[in-house]
């Protein structure tokens, strides 16, 4: 078994750890009505893409995410990064030029990296990072926590995470060879995870677009090698128009978040099934520290 198994196995527990957390450093986060760019890079970025899409859409406030590389000079009222391991350079780097400038919070897992230093607050998820390169409960769980504070049914979304780990993956997803996940809305973000964790894991040719999208060129690489893969509701019509093209359609009812899990689970059966470490992506680490020389 890999680490990666045993976290992707352990987060509906750790959900309900991240919303208690919430509810302890709710002062940390931004209140309603302000402005809120949130940053990150890669899986985090993604997280911070679901999140600020969420609280638009509740009537907290403008909401922008970015590339921690790519904020623009624009007026915000408070900088949420995230980061699993504090160490990141261009996290580091940004949240070292906004001090005193803007209020900023920091989501990690590591209590003594260079973040903590540099934001003016921080809310550490230790008990949710992972020995595998690989980001799967470390990014859920804060993500889960940025959804407690803007007062999600946790509970549901835990006992859908459940279900997601006890049911079998999508007969035959295992033997295709092209993936593609559509989102909208808040799920954009997570269909971009989606994506994500087939390349790192099993370096499998994955995509991700807005459900709406899709029939705009993307359509043209579906065939019987593909699998279609709705986070959330899929727009109308586009089921049948992707199951004629002999692609597997896959869907669920339950919590967009928790059936991230199914897909989590999908990476490490398609490393297995090509003989890959999903603990040790090719070409990646941990975390991005560049040389500053």
């Amino acid at each position: 078994m890999t680490h990666m198994d045993v976290e992707i196995a352990s987060q509906p527990p750790l959900w309900r750890k991240a919303a208690d957390l919430a509810a302890d450093g709710g002062d940390a986060l931004p209140r309603p009505g302000q402005r809120v760019a949130v940053i990150g890079c890669g899986t985090s970025l993604y997280m911070a893409q679901t999140y600020a899409a969420l609280r638009e859409a509740a009537g907290q406030g403008e909401t922008d995410a970015f590339p921690a590389s790519e904020l623009p000079a624009r007026r915000y009222d408070a900088v949420v990064a995230l980061t699993r391991s504090g160490a990141t350079t261009e996290v580091v780097d940004l949240l070292t030029r906004l001090r005193g400038t803007v209020p900023t919070t920091v989501l990690t897992t590591d209590p003594d990296t260079p973040v903590m230093g540099v934001a003016d607050k921080a809310l550490v998820l230790d008990f949710a990072d992972e020995r595998s390169v690989v980001q799967t409960r470390s990014a859920s769980c804060a993500l889960v926590l940025l959804r407690a504070h803007l007062d999600h049914d946790v509970d549901a979304v835990v006992a859908d995470g459940e279900r997601a780990l006890a049911d079998a993956l999508p007969a035959g997803a295992a033997e295709r060879t092209q993936f593609t996940f559509l989102g909208s809305g808040w799920t954009i973000g997570l269909a971009n995870e989606a994506a994500l964790k087939l390349r790192e894991a099993a370096l499998a040719w994955a995509e991700s677009y807005p459900g709406m999208e899709y029939r705009h060129g993307p359509m043209s690489i579906s065939d019987e090698r593909s699998v279609v893969w709705a986070l959330g509701t899929p727009p109308r019509g586009l089921p049948g128009e992707v199951r004629r093209t002999g692609a597997l359609w896959v869907e669920s009812a339950r919590d967009p978040l928790a059936e991230l899990i199914r897909v989590q689970r999908l990476a490490v059966a398609l490393a297995a099934r090509d003989g890959l470490d999903p603990d040790r992506p090719r070409n990646l680490t941990r975390s991005i520290i560049l040389d500053r020389s």
